[in-house]
């Protein structure tokens, strides 16, 4: 028994010399956080178009011939009856010239016809094919005299050269776009093709926002103005207008856009929106997001209905008012305190 004492004293020495174990803190994990808010159960329309003037006019020569004179250029201001552009037209005045001969000549032997009818010389029928034949040549001279008309192109309203299309001395083909011509007060729309996926869910006046890189920053509001009822047949698409209030912008024809259309009928029912940062482990329309209870993060799964520019409209999951994690967000596990680093924002 004296032999184990030395053991137990040295058991003893070695206790008190042991360090007395510290409590572990928690550990809490720096987030930011969004708001669940609600929003359209329908995404918008985004789509990009070409701004131009509404009521632009495509101006052509009725028959083909060889372009003699333009006497505008691109810019250029208009008045209402001035000749811009003309063909040359020694062939179209030798056809005038041959059909008015021609009903002269036609004219003369009705009136001779007419006399010998009266002297029983010639039959009914043969006097009835005379007259034909006259009103025939008057028909010929009146269409003559009417493609001379359209040899040459006048403005039928005041406006703006928007556009030129060809050069003095080239051959145009009838109805072959010669100039462009715009209204002087603007009056700009945003033309742009959509799918019939997208067609089907807009109505006419629907809100629509543009923004422009030549104006950055800057962003026009806009309506649906015009909503085809059939697609294009080159390109399938369906050609929609979307009228602009440029404000203090000063709009050109050509400008490139970006449309943003939010369809009416979509604000008939509501979805939760959250921040496009809080959604993790997305698959397909399967994804999950922290929720933000009691300081902690609690994982819940959430079914996707669409995502947007910035935030994601959740169809299952999710209710408005909530609070979830999303700077952070990759790095938490189910459970995992938290503290929140920035004030919760909504989402968009």
């Amino acid at each position: 028994m004296g032999r184990c004492t030395p053991l137990l004293v040295l058991f003893v020495l070695l206790a008190a010399c042991k360090p007395a174990e510290q409590a572990v803190a928690p550990v809490t994990t720096p987030v930011g956080t969004g708001i669940v808010t609600t929003g359209p159960a329908q995404p918008p329309v985004l789509t990009s178009g070409v701004v131009v003037t509404k009521e632009e006019l495509k101006l052509s020569f009725k028959i083909a011939g060889i372009i003699r004179k333009i006497a505008v250029q691109e810019g250029d201001a208009v008045r209402a009856g001035q000749q811009l552009a003309a063909l040359e037209l020694v062939e179209v005045d030798a056809q005038v010239e041959q059909a008015r001969q021609l009903a002269a000549k036609a004219d003369r032997n009705l009136a001779r016809s007419i006399k010998l009818r009266d002297e029983k010389v010639i039959s009914e029928e043969e006097l009835e094919g005379l007259r034909t034949q006259a009103a025939v040549s008057r028909a010929s001279v009146r269409a003559t005299e009417f493609n001379r008309n359209y040899s040459t192109i006048v403005a039928i309203r005041d406006g703006i050269v928007l556009r030129k299309l060809v050069e003095e001395r080239e051959f145009a083909q009838p109805g072959q776009a010669i100039l462009v011509l715009g209204p002087r007060d603007g009056g700009f729309i945003v033309r742009a093709g959509l799918a019939d996926r997208e067609i089907v869910r807009l109505r006419l006046g629907d809100p629509a926002t543009i923004t422009m890189d030549a104006f950055p920053g800057q962003t026009l509001s806009g309506r649906l103005s015009v909503l085809p009822a059939a697609a294009d047949r080159a390109t399938g698409l369906f050609e929609v207008e979307v009228a602009v209030d440029p404000g203090a912008l000063k709009l050109v024809s050509g400008l490139v856009a970006r449309l943003r259309i939010d369809p009416a009928l979509a604000a008939a029912t509501t979805l939760p929106y959250v921040p496009i940062a809080a959604v993790i482990e997305a698959d397909g329309q399967r994804a999950a997001v922290f929720v933000l209870q009691a300081g902690k993060a609690r994982r819940r799964p959430v079914r996707v209905a669409f995502i947007g520019p910035t935030s994601v409209a959740i169809a299952e999951g999710l209710k408005a008012g909530e609070t979830v994690v999303t700077d952070g967000a990759l790095y938490l596990e189910d459970g995992d305190e938290v503290r929140v680093v920035a004030p919760a924002s909504p989402a968009s």
